[in-house]
Formats: structure tokens, C-alpha cells, sequence
């Protein structure tokens, strides 16, 4: 019934609502083709300002840049090259670590990128990587790895490495005693390898020879010292910057006055809010990827622990892993063991200021955490060597995304972050040092019933670590102060290690040598508390592997120190003490001058 009313209804419209009906309907039409004109118009006019803005910004670069060249040319000139004859600016040297040096750099870094990934990469990199580096490397993997070409590439390297030493020790004959530990943890790896068969020796080897290399770069090749110096500076002049916070929020007193909680740790309030931000932008995430591409290729681990391995060079033992949280819940024991590897044996960017503050150098920081990237993944593959199939691949991985809003509030949240990391390692020094304390009084009660007045558990403990502060080339004579120090770092934390560190170095009790691999040696997060924070850390975000984890943690911290340790050895060979000396004296004269400020203020 109700279907006939509405045929009928129908049948009842007139020819002029028909009509209008179609003419409506037409008229839809047009508005949806409209409104279709409209979006491509407001889209042609939006990539038309974006890429007017792009121009704009390139000019007033460029604008900048010209006018920069010819303030230098002339100012230089006229000031700082009276001694050049003729005068001319090219015959002054340009110091790139400052300046106009450096605005070169930071402009031919920036460009260099966008016309590598905007120009070159899209256009013929691409074609070029599928049409001869894919098959270059398929050919090579197969090359390689057969049984006589593998001896063969790996006595020639053995050769290298003999005459290598031979020029750089032969005027120096001691400083071969730093192979000792490097031969000696290389053996134990075997002898306490959790399956000896499966170990790869090509990703051992490899790991170990890039660790020595990098050395090479940052420490005795002029050039990469220098750069290594450069930033090393930079990044200690950025983190200066929190004092500003510190001291208005504290008051000058209190900054002066050097308190650790409130003048030292208050710069990873700072350092997390800049990474924060960097982390919203994508930019971490981007940088971490590529580096850790770079180690897996080089290295053939997996991408997940080689992800983690270069984020450990920014980051901390407990906001490296996060970049792989998803991930976490189904890596191999092997893996899991490699990333708490990454975290001992490195330390973050937050706490560099603090190591600073104590007379650390800050280019040899730097270096210990970029040498520890690949040797973090030979030594924990030495040591536990990968028997399961990994479930994570280069082409499936995706690194987590922050959960910020904006940017403001990545910053905000950042902040915020950092707030039990400090209340973290305030607490940890408060109970660590004090228990130290507790121990050395009971055992120098026992002692002094006998005699023995001068021996406490920091004795005791620091005489294991003579045979070992040898064994990574310290001169005899320092090895009773640098074993203290080890000591101090494996049974508190590497925080009281540098400010113990420091007193050897502002007193010139060891030698400049001795200092720097010392600095390499306690350059790690391998200590009681830190090995509580990052079960603490990978079991909640995996809590199904929290057995696992476990299992493996406390061989990933021996395996941690390990690898600072032969860092350490191969910072021995390659240091000159010439050198060394200078770079302290200048921490000692940046040192002396802060004192002196504060006595002014003081007095006043």
C-alpha cells in the first residue's frame, strides 16, 4: 500500500519540479566541480608561496654569507694578518672551529645535504645504487666469505695492524703493553662464549678493526683530532648554557659554590628538553636510522640492536631502547644482550656536562662513545653469539614516533623527562656512596685490629684493577691511582669516578697519558645502579622478556666495561703525551679561571 502512495506521489510531480529536480541536481554537479577547481587552485597557490618562501630563504642566506665573506676578507685583513705579506686572507689560516670557519662548514654541511638528497639521490643516486652497488655487494658477500679469501683479506689486515704499530711505537716500544688487554678479553670472549661455534668471527673482527680505526681518526690523525676537539668544544660551550637556568632558578651562590645536585645535574634538564624537541622534529630518528644502517652494513648485525648502538652515542641506557620499543618483545637473547651492552658501555649526552665540570676532556667523551658503537656490537656477539633468527628486518623496522602535540610541548615534556633521571642519580650516589663509606669503615676496623690502619674496602677492592690499568698501557707508577679510579667507577658510578679523576688531574699526580685512558676507561654506565635501571627500564617496556633480560644482565655489564676497557687500551697506543699535555693544561687554565671568578664573588 504504502509503495502504491509513493508511486502515485511520484507520478504526481510536475514537469516543472522535474525540472528543477535535474537542475538541482546539475547544479550539485558544478559545485562539486567547483569546489574540486577550488582545492587545485588553493593548492597551485600554497606550493607557489612555499617555494617563494624557499627562494626568499636562500637569498637572504646567500645575502648573509656574501656580506659575511667581505667583513672577513676586510676585517681580517686589517686586523689579524698584519704579519702576512701581502695581505692577503689567503695567507692566513682559517680557523674552522670558530668564526667565519665555521659558518663555512655549517652552510656547506646544510647544502651539501639538500642537494644530495633533493638533486643527486633522486636522480641518479638511486639509478646508480640499483645498477652497480647492489650487485657490487652481492658479488662481495659471496667474494668474501669464501674460506681462502677471508685468510687472505685477513692477513693482510694483520699486516697493516703490524706495520702500523711498528712506526707508531717504535720510539715508544712501552706503549705495546696496551695490546695486553684487548688479546686478553678477545681470549676470555672465547673461553666464556656462550656457544663457541656460533660465534662470527667476521662481525668480531670487523667490530674490533673499526673501533681501532676510529681511534686512529680521532686520536692520532691531526686532522680528525682537531676536528674531534671542535666538537668536543662546541658541545661543552652549548651545555654551558644551563647555568644561565641554573642560577636563576638556584641563585648564584649555590652555582658557584659548585653543589652537584643543583649546579652539575641541572644540565640534563636542559639537554632533554633539546632532545625532546629534536626527537618531535624527527630528526633523532633520522639521524639514529642512518647510523645504524651504516653498522649493520658494515658489520652484518641486526638492525634493531645497530639502531640502539647508534643512539647510545646521543642518548642514555634508558632512552636508547626506546627508539625500538614495538620490537623489543620479540628480539633474540642475543639482542637483548647486545642493546644492554650498548647501554654500559656508553655513556649520554646529558651527563657530558657533569664529567666536564671534573677536568674531562671533552673530545676524548666524544670519541669513547663513537669508538664504543660498533666494538658494543662485536664484543657482546664474542661473548654471546647470535643462535635464534632474528624476527626484525631493515625493511620492516620503524622507529617509534613521539607522542607530543607540538613542539612546545615536546620541550615541556622533555623537561619533565629529566626529572627522574636527576632524582635517579642523586638517589643512587646518596646510597652507593654511603654504603662505600659503610663498607670501608668495617673493613678498616677489621684492619686496624691488626695493624693495618691504612686498608679499607676501596684498598682492597682498587689492587684487582693494578694488573688491568697495566694491561691498557698506564705507566706503572700511575697504576696504583688510575686502579683506584676503575675501581671507584665499577662499584659506584662513573659520576664520583670523574670528580676523583679530576683531583688527580688538578693536582698533576698522574701523567696527562695515564688521564686520558682513564677517561676512556670509566667512560660507561657499567655500575650497580645502572644495572638496576636498565632491567628496570627494558622489562617494562618488554614485560614478557623480563626473565630473559635478567638472565643476561649482569654479563652484559662485565662485557660493558670490557669494551670501555679496550677502548681505553687503543686510546693508549695512539696517544702522544705532547699532546695530552696540552689539552690539559688547557681544561686546567678553563679550570683555574673558573675558580678564580668564584673567589671574586666571593670576596665581594
Amino acid at each position: 500500500m504504502e509503495d502504491t502512495k509513493s508511486g502515485e506521489i511520484n507520478k504526481a510531480f510536475s514537469g516543472d519540479e522535474i525540472l528543477e529536480n535535474g537542475a538541482e541536481t546539475h547544479k550539485t554537479d558544478f559545485q562539486i566541480e567547483d569546489i574540486t577547481s577550488n582545492v587545485k587552485e588553493h593548492s597551485k597557490i600554497k606550493r607557489i608561496v612555499m617555494s617563494s618562501l624557499v627562494w626568499l630563504i636562500h637569498i637572504v642566506v646567500g645575502s648573509y654569507f656574501g656580506y659575511a665573506t667581505h667583513y672577513y676578507i676586510r676585517e681580517y685583513n686589517n686586523h689579524h694578518c698584519d704579519w702576512a705579506w701581502p695581505k692577503d686572507p689567503t695567507y692566513c689560516p682559517m680557523r674552522f672551529c670558530s668564526g667565519y670557519g665555521f659558518l663555512i662548514l655549517f652552510l656547506g654541511f646544510i647544502y651539501f645535504g639538500l642537494v644530495y638528497y633533493k638533486i643527486f639521490k633522486p636522480t641518479i643516486g638511486r639509478r646508480f645504487h640499483r645498477q652497480y652497488m647492489v650487485p657490487f655487494d652481492k658479488w662481495w658477500m659471496v667474494f668474501s666469505r669464501q674460506r681462502t679469501i677471508s685468510a687472505i683479506l685477513f692477513a693482510i689486515l694483520l699486516l697493516a695492524l703490524a706495520i702500523f704499530l711498528y712506526f707508531e711505537t717504535r720510539d715508544e716500544p712501552q706503549k705495546l703493553t696496551s695490546l695486553v688487554a684487548p688479546c686478553f678479553f678477545i681470549l676470555c670472549g672465547y673461553i666464556f662464549s656462550t656457544d663457541r661455534s656460533a660465534i662470527k668471527w667476521r662481525v668480531v673482527i670487523t667490530g674490533i678493526t673499526c673501533q681501532f680505526i676510529l681511534g686512529v681518526i680521532c686520536i692520532r690523525w691531526s686532522v680528525g683530532r682537531s676536528i674531534f676537539e671542535c666538537v668536543g668544544n662546541k658541545t661543552a660551550t652549548f651545555l654551558a648554557f644551563a647555568d644561565d637556568g641554573s642560577r636563576f632558578v638556584y641563585g648564584d651562590n649555590i652555582v658557584n659554590q659548585g653543589v652537584f645536585a643543583f649546579a652539575i645535574l641541572s644540565v640534563i634538564y636542559f639537554f632533554s628538553f633539546f632532545i625532546s624537541i629534536l626527537y618531535y622534529m624527527g630528526v633523532m630518528q633520522w639521524v639514529v636510522m642512518k647510523l645504524g644502517w651504516i653498522l649493520a652494513q658494515i658489520l652484518g648485525t641486526t638492525v634493531c640492536e645497530s639502531v640502539n648502538a647508534a643512539a647510545n652515542i646521543f642518548l642514555g641506557m634508558s632512552e636508547s631502547p626506546l627508539l625500538i620499543r614495538p620490537y623489543i618483545k620479540v628480539l633474540t637473547a642475543s639482542e637483548i644482550h647486545s642493546i644492554m651492552v650498548s647501554g654500559f658501555a656508553t655513556v649520554s649526552g646529558t651527563v657530558l656536562a657533569a664529567y666536564l665540570s671534573f677536568g674531562a676532556s671533552p673530545a676524548h667523551l666524544i670519541t669513547s662513545s663513537v669508538m664504543a658503537a660498533p666494538a658494543t656490537l662485536a664484543i657482546s656477539k664474542l661473548y654471546m653469539p647470535e643462535t635464534e633468527e632474528s624476527k626484525t628486518a631493515a625493511d620492516n623496522i620503524q622507529l617509534e614516533k613521539t607522542e607530543d602535540s607540538s613542539i612546545l610541548d615536546a620541550a615541556s615534556n622533555g623537561a619533565n623527562n629529566a626529572i627522574p633521571i636527576v632524582l635517579g642519580i642523586s638517589a643512587n650516589i646518596i646510597a652507593f656512596v654511603a654504603f662505600i663509606a659503610f663498607l670501608n669503615a668495617v673493613v678498616n676496623w677489621f684492619g686496624s685490629l691488626v695493624g693495618l690502619d691504612f686498608i679499607d674496602f676501596e684498598w682492597l677492592f682498587s689492587k684487582l684493577f693494578i694488573p688491568l690499568a697495566w694491561a691498557m698501557g698506564v705507566p706503572w707508577d700511575d697504576c696504583d691511582e688510575v686502579a683506584k679510579v676503575v675501581a671507584t667507577k665499577t662499584i659506584i658510578n662513573e659520576f664520583v669516578a670523574y670528580e676523583r679523576l679530576g683531583v688527580l688531574i688538578t693536582n698533576n699526580i698522574i701523567s696527562a697519558r695515564s688521564a686520558g685512558i682513564t677517561t676512556f676507561a670509566i667512560c660507561g654506565f657499567a655500575n650497580p645502579s645502572s644495572l638496576g635501571i636498565l632491567i628496570g627500564s627494558l622489562g617494562a617496556m618488554a614485560p614478557n622478556r623480563r626473565g630473559l633480560i635478567t638472565s643476561v644482565a649482569f654479563r652484559a655489564f662485565v662485557v660493558g666495561s670490557i669494551v670501555c676497557f679496550v677502548s681505553a687500551s687503543f686510546a693508549g697506543i695512539l696517544m702522544q703525551e705532547e699532546e695530552e699535555s696540552r689539552v690539559y693544561e688547557r681544561i686546567l687554565s678553563v679550570m683555574q679561571m673558573k675558580n678564580v671568578t668564584i673567589g671574586i664573588i666571593e670576596s665581594q
